[in-house]
């Protein structure tokens, strides 16, 4: 093997956390060098990545979401004045103390979450029945005092890509049927990411503070560890009154309104790396790939007519929309195989004078690693449908992987046994006590209560011994 192909190689995925750290800087994803811990500098092909990721989430939310911006900073007044959000985020607050050498008047807290900097507004905005439903959005940067072992794009101190949406409605089943809507989005989000998803319900003790309730999806990471990759919360009337969010209602009475809010963060982003990618580095579903064709021109002789050729090919597959590179760098073509693998390049196409001889080229696969000759004539229809084989295929490997790590418990031990595998769902009475105690016992937490539930009648709760009132996921999580 050549210098360049050593320069390439990652650790074994089976070592998932060399894995990760390494991908991201050999494949260009993020630079984790920046002199501030849980800070990190996007490389332009990361943040390409991003920017195509996050546009399949815009196109889902410009259905019937509006995209807004508000303010970084909140008034400490405004942020106080919700006393359980305030409570389960206290820790985590950057204060903006001065500007330049002198006290603020008012501190300001840089947003860990953007409710109480977004619903005084509301409360001027929203008026009457007509106003409603309102549904923004913004993709934004959010702060939080992150003190546990960071870890780029799952747990930051600045969360460079949070969308969150916040929206207001007239009833509280209203708000229930848009936290419904807002988890079918995510589900089909991840299936054009390729990553399957499980939803559940959190426990109580684990909701979003000030929620009624919270719900959100996880993707099973490589080391069989969940990562929580979306979150909904119902807000019922709780933040209204707060923030003093009315509306009149159609016989003129002043009524409170009824909110959701739902998010997601960079980690869709550590979730498709990790889900996806292999020991040669990243595979890329093509829609979100930055590079989704690389034609690697094979001369050893006729160098102008194989370019000639490359250039042409690469000119219709631009021209039906497809991204596409031609690498005709002076590395040998190993070298260049290895480059663009390692940044999980969807489909490479070689061309050389016995493919040009045939009037072929030679595709590789970066999902199989396949190779077949595939004919010049209506080349871009070939590709594309050899993208969408692609697609489909990772996401029933990565569903048929997340299946496999599903494992069906009743009693502790076996929980405990299993657990180290992946998730396990099992069976609970539903009391708080009794599930915090649970959690402490197995050395692992109550993911929540699935949306698919199995027959729970004559199943137990594995630590008390009583009638099961739902299943329950539990994993180790990040």
């Amino acid at each position: 093997m050549g210098e360049q192909e050593k320069e390439a190689s990652l650790p074994s995925k089976d070592n998932f956390s060399e894995w990760y750290n390494e991908l991201l800087q050999i494949a260009k994803i993020m630079d984790v060098r920046y002199p501030v811990k849980g800070l990190y500098v996007w490389h332009p092909f990361g943040f390409t990545i991003r920017k195509k990721t996050y546009s399949i989430m815009r196109e889902l939310l410009d259905r019937d979401h509006e995209e807004t911006m508000f303010p970084l900073l909140i008034p400490e007044h405004e942020f106080m004045k919700e006393a359980q959000h305030i409570k389960g985020f206290e820790e985590e607050v950057y204060w903006v103390t001065h500007g330049g050498t002198s006290p603020l008047e008012v501190n300001l807290a840089l947003r860990p979450t953007s409710e109480t900097a977004i619903y005084p507004m509301y409360k001027l905005w929203v008026r009457s029945h007509a106003d409603l439903p309102l549904r923004l959005y913004q993709i934004v940067n959010t702060f939080r005092y992150e003190t546990k072992h960071t870890r780029p794009l799952i747990r930051l101190r600045e969360i460079t890509s949070f969308k969150e949406a916040h929206t207001v409605h007239a009833t509280w089943e209203d708000a229930a049927s848009q936290i419904d809507e807002a988890m079918r989005i995510y589900k089909e989000f991840y299936r054009r990411l390729a990553i399957p998803v499980l939803s559940s319900k959190r426990p109580e003790w684990d909701k979003f503070p000030g929620a009624d309730y919270t719900i959100a999806v996880d993707s099973l990471m490589p080391d069989g560890r969940t990562l929580q990759v979306g979150t909904a919360h119902h807000l019922g009337d709780n933040f209204a009154k707060t923030f003093e969010i009315t509306y009149e209602d159609s016989e003129g009475e002043q009524v409170y309104a009824h909110q959701a809010c739902y998010g997601v963060s960079e980690r869709c982003l550590a979730a498709l790396i990790s889900t996806h990618g292999d020991d040669k580095g990243l595979v890329l579903p093509p829609e979100v790939a930055p590079v989704q064709v690389v034609i690697i021109p094979i001369i050893f002789k006729k160098p102008e007519e194989v370019l000639s050729a490359c250039e042409m090919v690469a000119e219709d597959l631009k021209d039906a929309g497809i991204k596409v590179k031609i690498d005709d760098s002076d590395k040998r073509p190993g070298a260049k195989y290895y480059k663009w693998e390692m940044q999980g390049v969807p489909i490479r196409l070689e061309i050389g004078p016995r493919d040009l001889k045939n009037q072929a080229a030679m595709m590789a696969r970066r999902d199989t690693g396949e190779k077949e000759q595939i004919p010049l004539e209506d080349i871009s229809s070939t590709i594309k449908d050899t993208f969408a084989d692609i697609h489909q295929n990772l996401y029933s490997n990565a569903d048929a992987r997340l299946r496999e790590h599903i494992f069906l418990c009743e009693g502790l031990e076996q929980i405990k046994d299993k657990l180290a595998l992946g998730i396990v769902q099992t069976y609970w009475c539903g009391k708080e006590a009794c599930g915090k105690e649970m959690e402490d016992v197995i050395g692992a937490g109550i993911l929540g209560i699935p949306d698919e539930q199995p027959d729970c009648k004559g199943k137990k709760c594995p630590l008390c011994g009583e009638e099961a009132a739902n299943s329950i996921y539990i994993a180790r999580t990040y």
